[in-house]
């Protein structure tokens, strides 16, 4: 029997994340099970589950696609050589949402209100969601504390409170995206900017 390659697993991983996250943003989390995503990925119940024994383990991976990305723009915000502010990081990481939110295959930050709603009940997805929203809550904290060194924001407020409040901003903005569609990254900064005009 040949060997399967490595290329082929991750397409096969691919394709079952692909059709899970097409399933959710179809018919919700909730209603989603594990044979639909079977059935969506054209692949044999023995095939998805060498992958993936469990809803949960799918979600945590189409967060993991989704926020993978993130690490990389992150790593180009706080490389740039012209002073940080925390308000352009987060313009970048809203346009950012945005943009992975348009991407083919279904618009991930419906799964991910979906995901945040399941954890309240759910243990094995609050891990997967908490952990993965800290990792992002820390790239902004690398965001203020950079910003701190480059003087746009006061050194003596403790960097982890001011990155609890700009995660908070991102919640809010996919919310009124996908509720009631009149935001934009442009429109939220904007609004952003005016709030905090000293």
């Amino acid at each position: 029997m040949p060997k399967v390659t490595e290329e082929h697993r991750l397409a096969r991983r691919a394709q079952i994340v692909a059709a899970a996250r097409t399933c959710v943003v179809e018919q919700g989390f909730h209603k989603t099970t594990m044979a639909d995503v079977i059935r969506e990925s054209g692949l044999s119940a023995g095939a998805v589950y060498g992958y993936f024994k469990s809803k949960e383990e799918i979600v945590a991976a189409i967060a993991e696609e989704a926020l993978g990305t993130v690490d990389e723009l992150f790593e180009k915000i706080l490389t740039t050589e012209h002073p940080l502010t925390p308000l352009a990081a987060l313009e970048a990481a809203l346009n950012h949402a945005v943009t992975i939110a348009e991407r083919p295959g279904g618009d991930v930050t419906r799964v991910a209100v979906q995901a945040w709603a399941e954890a309240l009940h759910n243990p094995a997805i609050l891990e997967v969601a908490s952990g993965k929203y800290l990792q992002l809550r820390d790239h902004f904290e690398d965001v203020v504390r950079r910003a701190q060194a480059d003087g746009t924001v006061d050194p003596d407020t403790d960097p982890k409170y001011i990155a609890q409040v700009m995660f908070g901003m991102l919640p809010g903005f996919v919310l009124q995206r996908l509720l009631i569609g009149d935001v934009t990254p442009d429109t939220y900064t904007a609004g952003l900017k005016a709030l905090f005009r000293p």
